[in-house]
């Protein structure tokens, strides 16, 4: 687990984890991206209400040229009473005068009640309840259409073959024409079905000025509730002015008027409310303008709809085209683009709704700032979001002028879904852009730092090898020809090694010029002190004279041993190798080594084996020497020296085994080198000890193609000297 752990931790902490992480940066990238785009929407924001705000100058000016189409609305009241004057919506679809109130559902939001503030004259205290009425109007731009959904608790029909038609509920449409002039018109039936509209000349109760009319179509339908009244008043009639008048009748016997229940007093002109329709007029001129990236309205002082032209679902904007004729991808690319990036891409990114909910579809009254600003004067641009917060629409408005009176203000609106659109596309296009250069980056900042790695890796493999575990230089670093810091360390590396070895090879050859040097002068001192020694007779000189040759004789020991590794490794080149067994040639330097050491014990261990092989089996009995000479000289008194051989990995294993002092920490590879040595004062003996042992023996194991390893025994009691050498590839432990 250990040795996963660490090379788990320096995969991580090498050079191409290090550039990976590093090339993270590139990450920053997107996100700088997205925030310059999100910026963009808002410049293209900014752009679009200025665009906008110019379309809505546009049409102002337009409708400014034809005053013609507002001279209603130079006359319009500066204040309108609520209920009293009328409004009628533009028509969507085609309203049937049948009684049904189907056609009129989509225009009940619109619908006015009227109750206790509408009441005209009434017999008893009103009650609520028992009498009000809704109204709906709407237009054409041939017809005014009228739905009146009365509650009456006593419903009462006019009676048949009857000339009276006020002795009955009853309505009474008031309203003035084009030239100004005051009509009234009575409705009422007898059963559900086609009502009978009459034209009151005088009073309605005079029958002999009151007659049947084709003007005004109209239709009576009793309800559980009371009745539901349609009428439908061609365009022509009707000018500035109207009212609806229900005249209630609760008794069955008199049948008097019991309540009248108005949108306004019907009894003059100046007492009527007025009515504003939709003009079809402004409408086509909005339609001729527009091009159907807007929608488009123009209103009266009052806020009210004048006319309207386009539809907010396809009001997105100029933007919209750019991305609307922008070819998609195809092919492997498109499958990409459509399955897999956009998918993720629209994890973050806002999609824009399919449909557009808006509350203002079928307004009849258009209230905002921007209008209110518009209407005094000031061109406004407003930001709205839609009920379900889904879609941001913009609405710029601008003052129709006549002359210099302001007679309404023209709405444009878009939405923002033109700009979110070009804004994820802008995006998609970014991050795709952005995601090929991450890959490319990261790809090649992988291979670059790989390649660096390589070259580090290579040059440290290099630099492993060249210096053995003793300090040996094995072979010469080869410099790169790079000319980049890598090559530089390269460079720096192969003449620090070549320096290296030329140092090792001075000491390697220094112990055999200090041996050549000092051996005439020992000689010279030897002879000498022989010749001192057989003309001088006294007892104290030749005592001194014997110290001398004791001193000379130990030099020149001294100088053997200086030599013996360097004539061993001259006779190397010489060396003729033979098949031999070694667990013979072991066994007989056991054998012999009871009679050189006769009060040291020896316990040789020998696995069952084929232990042939090719070599110089003297130069393995002189290695065997140097460690059993070193294993009994630091050996434990009353131990035995131990040593086990057998075969592993096609190896013959020796290991010589003495129980006794522990080498130093971090000493065991040094003691294997020229001239090292390391002992305690009570192991130092008159023998001279340049620590060569080891290291002769170091030389017999590498020419038989083998190592040698000295470290301290499992245990802590002493020191075991492996030697460890090749055995002919068929044999096998």
């Amino acid at each position: 687990m250990k040795f996963i752990t660490e090379k788990v931790w320096r995969w991580l902490s090498g050079i191409r984890t290090k550039v990976v992480l590093l090339s993270g940066l590139l990450l920053l990238l997107p996100f700088i991206g997205y925030n310059y785009v999100w910026e963009l929407e808002n410049v293209l924001r900014q752009g679009q209400e200025q665009t906008l705000m110019g379309s809505a100058r546009a049409f102002s000016m337009a409708l400014n040229q034809q005053p013609e189409l507002f001279e209603r609305q130079q006359n319009t009241k500066p204040r309108l009473e609520e209920g009293k004057d009328l409004y009628a919506l533009a028509l969507k679809s085609p309203i049937d005068i049948d009684g049904a109130t189907l056609d009129w559902d989509r225009y009940q939001t619109h619908r006015v009640n009227y109750a206790d503030a509408h009441v005209i004259f009434s017999r008893t205290p009103y009650q609520r309840n028992e009498l009000n009425f809704n109204l709906i109007m709407a237009s054409d731009g041939d017809d005014l259409y009228a739905l009146i959904d009365i509650v009456d608790k006593t419903p009462i029909l006019r009676r048949e073959n009857t000339a009276r038609i006020d002795r009955n509920d009853h309505l009474v449409v008031t309203l003035t024409t084009q030239q100004g002039e005051l009509k009234r018109y009575a409705v009422t039936a007898n059963k559900s079905g086609k009502a009978d509209i009459y034209l009151i000349e005088n009073t309605i109760d005079d029958t002999e000025h009151t007659f049947l009319s084709e003007a005004i179509n109209g239709w009576w339908q009793e309800t559980a509730q009371g009745h539901v009244i349609e009428l439908a008043i061609p365009d022509w009639l009707v000018g500035e002015k109207l009212s609806f008048a229900y005249y209630d009748v609760t008794n069955r016997y008199n049948r008097d008027i019991e309540t009248i229940l108005a949108t306004s007093n019907p009894r003059s002109a100046e007492t009527l409310g007025t009515l504003l329709v939709p003009s079809p007029e402004i409408e086509r001129v909005l339609t001729r303008m527009n091009d159907g990236s807007s929608r488009v309205w123009v209103v009266d002082q009052h806020g009210r709809v004048l006319a309207k032209a386009g539809d907010l679902q396809s009001a997105n904007g100029v933007w919209e085209t750019t991305i609307k004729y922008q070819e998609a991808p195809s092919g492997l690319m498109g499958w990409i683009q459509n399955n897999i990036l956009n998918p993720f891409y629209y994890r973050l990114l806002e999609r824009p709704p399919e449909k557009v909910i808006d509350a203002m579809h079928n307004a009849a009254v258009f209230r905002g700032v921007e209008v209110q600003q518009a209407l005094i004067g000031r061109p406004y641009a407003n930001w709205r979001l839609t009920p379900d917060e889904s879609t941001t629409i913009l609405s710029a408005a601008y003052p129709v002028k006549v002359g210099e009176a302001v007679v309404g203000a023209v709405v444009v609106e878009e939405t923002t879904k033109g700009i979110k659109t070009l804004r994820n596309k802008a995006l998609e296009q970014l991050f795709n852009v952005l995601l090929a250069v991450i890959c490319t980056g990261v790809v090649v900042l992988l291979l670059f730092g790989s390649h660096i790695s390589r070259r580090v890796r290579k040059l440290r493999d290099d630099a492993e090898s060249a210096i053995d575990s003793q300090g040996r230089v094995m072979h010469q670093l080869e410099p790169a020809t790079s000319k980049d810091e890598i090559g530089d360390l390269s460079r720096t590396l192969s003449t620090m090694v070549t320096r290296l070895a030329d140092y090792n090879a001075y000491l390697e050859k220094m112990s055999s010029s200090l041996s050549h040097e000092l051996r005439t002068p020992v000689a010279v001192v030897r002879s000498s002190l022989e010749n001192l020694a057989f003309v001088t007779k006294e007892e104290d000189q030749l005592r001194y004279i014997e110290r001398a040759q004791e001193g000379v004789t130990r030099l020149a020991t001294i100088l053997s041993s200086m030599t013996e590794a360097t004539r061993l490794e001259q006779s190397f080149e010489h060396a003729e190798h033979t098949e031999f067994p070694l667990d013979k040639v072991v066994s007989g330097c056991v054998q012999g080594y009871e009679y050189a050491y006769p009060g040291q014990g020896f316990t040789l261990h020998i696995k069952n084996g084929n232990y042939q092989m090719s070599g110089v089996p003297e130069y393995i009995a002189q290695l065997l020497d140097k460690l059993v000479a070193n294993a009994v000289e630091f050996h434990q008194q009353d131990t035995n020296v131990e040593i086990y051989m057998l075969i592993h990995d096609n190896m013959a294993r020796i290991t010589v085994s003495n129980i006794g002092p522990q080498l130093p920490e971090n000493m065991g590879n040094q003691l294997l080198g020229s001239m090292v040595s390391v002992r305690e004062e009570k192991h130092k003996s008159d023998k001279p000890h340049l620590g060569l042992g080891l290291y002769v023996a170091r030389l017999v194991a590498e020419f038989h193609q083998g190592r040698l390893s000295i470290t301290n025994r499992p245990d802590g009691k002493g020191v075991n000297v492996t030697v460890w050498l090749p055995l002919p590839s068929t044999q096998t432990s």
